[in-house]
C-alpha cells in the first residue's frame, strides 16, 4: 500500500457509487463469535435478554447501581468505603494507618479532587439515609477541610492520613443513627 492510499483511500470499483463499504443497513454473511464459531441469529436474541436494562418502577436496579439495599447494608457499605479510603493499610514498622485517599491524594490537584468527590458521595448517601442538615453540615465541613488542606503538597497528604475525614463522617452518621428509634 502506498502513502497515497493511506492519505486518500481508493473508491470501491463495484459501481456502488460513493457509498461507504459498511454503510448498508443489513449485514451479510454469518455472525461469528470471538472464538471464530458461527452463531445462529435466533440465539442472539435469547443471549442478550439477561443483559437488557429497563428503567422504571418495576426494575429492581433502577435508581441505584447496587440494587435495593436495606438500611443496614447501605450503612455497612459506607463504613467499608470509609475504611478503604482512610485506614485500609498499615505503614510497615509503625502503627500509622492510611488508605487509598492518602495514596490518590499524592497526585497533585487531580488526586485531591477525586478523593473529595468520593467523600462528597458518602455525604450524599448519608443524606439519602435521612441524616438531618446539622449532621450533613458537619460532614461537609470535614470534607471541605480535608479537601482544602489536602491541596498543599505533602503536608496536606500527611494531614489527610491523620485527619481521616471519611471515618469521622461515618462515626457522625452512626452516632446520629444510634439515637434514632428503631422501626
Amino acid at each position: 500500500m502506498s502513502d497515497d492510499d493511506i492519505l486518500a483511500p481508493r473508491r470501491p470499483r463495484s459501481g456502488s457509487g460513493s457509498r461507504a463499504p459498511f454503510s448498508g443497513t443489513e449485514a451479510r454473511g454469518p455472525i461469528i463469535d470471538q472464538d471464530g464459531r458461527e452463531i445462529r441469529p435466533e440465539t442472539l436474541e435469547q443471549g442478550f435478554r439477561e443483559f437488557r436494562v429497563e428503567f422504571g418502577k418495576d426494575n429492581p436496579f433502577s435508581g441505584s447501581p447496587f440494587g435495593n439495599l436495606t438500611r443496614e447494608q447501605r450503612i455497612a457499605r459506607l463504613e467499608a468505603i470509609a475504611k478503604l479510603l482512610d485506614i485500609a493499610f498499615i505503614l510497615p514498622g509503625t502503627n500509622i494507618r492510611y488508605g487509598i485517599d492518602g495514596l490518590i491524594g499524592l497526585i497533585p490537584v487531580v488526586g485531591d479532587i477525586i478523593t473529595t468527590a468520593i467523600s462528597l458521595w458518602l455525604v450524599r448517601e448519608a443524606r439519602a439515609l435521612g441524616a438531618p442538615w446539622y449532621v450533613t453540615a458537619r460532614m461537609l465541613g470535614n470534607v471541605a477541610l480535608d479537601g482544602v488542606v489536602g491541596l498543599v503538597p505533602f503536608a496536606g497528604d500527611a494531614f489527610d492520613v491523620m485527619f481521616r475525614a471519611n471515618m469521622r463522617n461515618v462515626r457522625l452518621l452512626r452516632r446520629w443513627l444510634d439515637k434514632q428509634p428503631r422501626m
